[in-house]
């Protein structure tokens, strides 16, 4: 077997040694020398005696501390429970629950460890009308972009009314890079007139027309009439923004307008069917203003497309994570301290603090 020093042994093993090393004691052979010729070290051999005369068994546990020193507090466990259970909170997923916490400072923890507790309690299941997303469609090879208004993409999409087979369409332009809703109508016609009209009224809202041409979006859309009519490709062109086309049948090459249309459509206040037009213009108009300003986006770190348009993305990501960092070294310090006792009188909801720990970082 060679040297036993610095091999890791079972219990087995080792009560064979403590046998051998009685054994050779009897035969008057000291400790100190029978641990030299197994090579091991003494101070091994008595941690074992003692743990044996202790009662205690040689097995091998886990290496480190019983607990965490950054593991969560009670008060944080209560914290996500008591804003889950919220009535204005209750359509929101895990990820989105854990960065309207982060941004109103209630809470400051992973979305993992805001997942587990919610799964714990029973919280986890859908609440809202959302369905899941199969996670099949695979993102389309493009260039980088490394800001706002260099990528265009724009789509319709047909909203239902209250008349069997008769439709509305929502018109959407937006912004690839940042996700921003940078013009939306709704309309009864599905035309080319209607499609200059939103992509006009981007250009103006962006002021597009006063960038150099070399600095000007392209555009991606599907291969709809609309997409492909004289009017609109003319229009692209006197402007010198490219048009991209996706490929047919391929709604995944032009992933982030469908996205956008799914998430209008599975939010918690979708009427599913309007009266007529003012009805849905007045829907949307009141959706995309919060959808820009208030959602928080999933594919560009859980801040706002405004937010992302503006530049400010990685300025709020990066003050993030140094508050949940501060809040986990706040937590092992909490945890540090001996003089915090817990006691529970055996009923429900009676966890309390003999001697209570006042919270550096916000009071909880």
């Amino acid at each position: 077997m060679g040297p036993i020093r610095g091999q890791w042994l079972c219990g087995e093993v080792k009560v064979e040694i403590l046998e051998l090393v009685t054994l050779a004691k009897d035969k008057g052979i000291s400790v100190m020398r029978i641990c030299e010729m197994l090579a091991i070290e003494r101070r091994r051999v008595s941690r074992w005696y003692k743990k044996e005369r202790n009662g205690h068994g040689l097995g091998n546990g886990k290496p480190g501390s019983r607990q965490a020193l950054h593991r969560l507090l009670p008060e944080e466990r209560h914290a996500v429970l008591g804003m889950a259970k919220k009535e204005q909170y209750a359509d929101l997923s895990h990820r989105i629950l854990a960065v309207t916490a982060w941004e109103q400072e209630i809470f400051f923890m992973s979305f993992s460890s805001v997942y587990r507790i919610l799964r714990a309690e029973g919280l986890m299941g859908i609440r809202g009308d959302q369905r899941s997303h199969n996670g099949r469609s695979l993102a389309p090879v493009r260039k980088e972009l490394t800001g706002p208004n260099q990528r265009w993409c724009w789509d319709i999409s047909y909203l239902r009314t209250m008349e069997k087979g008769v439709f509305l369409y929502l018109y959407l332009l937006l912004d690839e890079y940042s996700r921003k809703a940078i013009q939306w109508l709704v309309s009864w016609s599905l035309c080319a007139q209607e499609a200059r009209r939103l992509l006009e009224g981007g250009l103006i809202a962006e002021n597009i027309l006063d960038l150099p041409e070399e600095e000007r979006p392209e555009v991606i859309n599907d291969r709809g009439r609309q997409m492909k009519a004289k009017p609109i490709k003319r229009m692209f062109e006197e402007h010198h923004m490219p048009q991209l086309f996706a490929r047919p049948r391929t709604p995944n090459d032009n992933p982030f307008v469908e996205s956008a249309f799914g998430t209008a459509k599975r939010s918690p206040g979708y009427p599913d069917r309007f009266l007529d037009c003012d009805h849905g213009a007045d829907y949307f108009d009141h959706y995309f203003p919060w959808y820009n300003t208030e959602h928080f986006h999933s594919g560009i770190d859980y801040v706002t497309p405004e937010q992302c348009h503006q530049g400010l993305r990685e300025e709020i990501v990066a003050e993030r994570r140094t508050k949940i960092n501060q809040w986990r070294l706040w937590r092992k310090e909490v945890n540090r301290q001996e003089q915090k006792i817990w006691t529970w009188s055996g009923e429900p909801d009676t966890l309390t603090l003999n001697q209570p720990v006042t919270c550096s970082v916000m009071n909880l």
